[in-house]
């Protein structure tokens, strides 16, 4: 990761941030040598199989470095090609970061720790302090960056960021699967076999059109075409399923800014097989796509140990054998254990 931006947005805060989830950073390293560090690893020619079989098998520490105007050999060509020539390897999965503010919000900055922007000119300080200055230098270094800025992966407007807020976004967008993060599992299930005891949001999918019905659909799962065809050709599959992503979009962040750690999201039906399956693997991947990181199971898939229920929606289910206990819809109704159960 390339972290870079304008003088005073907050790139050492972005750094800093980084370096807390597990990144190894660099601050503004001579391009040369930066471009040494990314190079691809070469085996030694010392080292035997078994070695380099044990080395292969350690996974490398994700690496941020900062560059900015400061660095020697800074020009912007060289790190778009540099951007470049890392974004052609399939070993890596760079990203550029690119911090700015607003002029007034850098200005201030500047003049209340006053400190001395990189390009600013060298002349005396005017008797107004280092306004002038300033002002200059931000004018400077934006035009010099704004191709840097074009190119970035992640564009961060720090203008209204407090530091602290500045360090929870970073830790929200790259803390994913180190420990920082919300890590959130999505389950597919079957009622009849109850609920997740893990699952912190329940969605009922039976009332949608069940594919169970249609001899030829019943052997399939919710991950083939078919069904996901069938289920949604129906016409209240669309409008759920957009107050639904809207609602995860909405409560994600808010449970990361309360410090939840883990969030399970189960989607249940009758057999789990078909309708939940399905909109675990879609929500699954609408969850990937806006940069969480998310594990799906599907509890019913592939057999459990006992197979689940084969009934439809509206059928009801057989009743217990003698001797044993029903299953409940959810282990909130479950009996309490008392003295001499079984």
């Amino acid at each position: 990761m390339l972290v870079t931006g304008l003088s005073g947005a907050g790139k050492a805060t972005i750094l800093r941030a980084l370096e807390d989830l597990g990144f190894e950073t660099v601050d503004s390293p001579p391009l040369a040598v930066l471009g040494t560090l990314l190079e691809p690893a070469r085996p030694e020619a010392s080292s035997g199989e078994a070695h380099g079989d044990e080395a292969a098998a350690v996974p490398a520490r994700p690496f941020a470095a900062g560059i900015d105007v400061r660095s020697r050999g800074f020009s912007v060509d060289t790190v778009l090609d540099l951007l470049a020539r890392l974004r052609q390897r399939a070993d890596v999965a760079p990203q550029l970061v690119f911090a700015t503010a607003d002029e007034a919000v850098l200005l201030r900055r500047y003049t209340e720790t006053r400190r001395r922007h990189p390009m600013a000119s060298p002349r005396a300080e005017s008797s107004t302090g280092l306004t002038g200055p300033v002002v200059e230098g931000i004018a400077r270094e934006t035009a010099l960056l704004a191709r840097l800025r074009d190119a970035a992966d992640w564009l961060v407007d720090t203008s209204d960021l407090p530091l602290p807020e500045l360090r929870r976004l970073v830790e929200r967008r790259f803390g994913v699967g180190r420990g920082t993060a919300l890590a959130i599992g999505v389950q597919s299930f079957a009622f009849p076999r109850g609920l997740p005891r893990e699952a912190d949001l329940v969605f009922d999918l039976r009332f949608l059109r069940n594919p169970h019905y249609d001899p030829a659909l019943r052997p399939l799962t919710g991950r083939d075409p078919a069904i996901a065809a069938h289920i949604e050709a129906d016409p209240a599959f669309a409008p759920f399923w957009e107050r639904l992503v809207s609602l995860i979009d909405m409560l994600v962040p808010r449970y990361v800014a309360e410090g939840k750690k883990y969030l399970t999201v189960a989607m249940g039906c009758t057999g789990g097989k078909h309708r939940s399956v399905l909109a675990a693997e879609r929500l699954a991947a609408h969850l990937l796509r806006s940069g969480w990181p998310v594990d799906v199971t599907h509890r019913e898939l592939p057999a459990p140990p006992r197979p689940a229920p084969d009934w439809p929606d509206d059928a009801t289910p057989a009743p217990p054998a003698p001797g044993r206990r029903p299953e409940f819809p959810a282990a909130a109704l479950a009996p309490r254990p008392r003295a001499g159960d079984p």
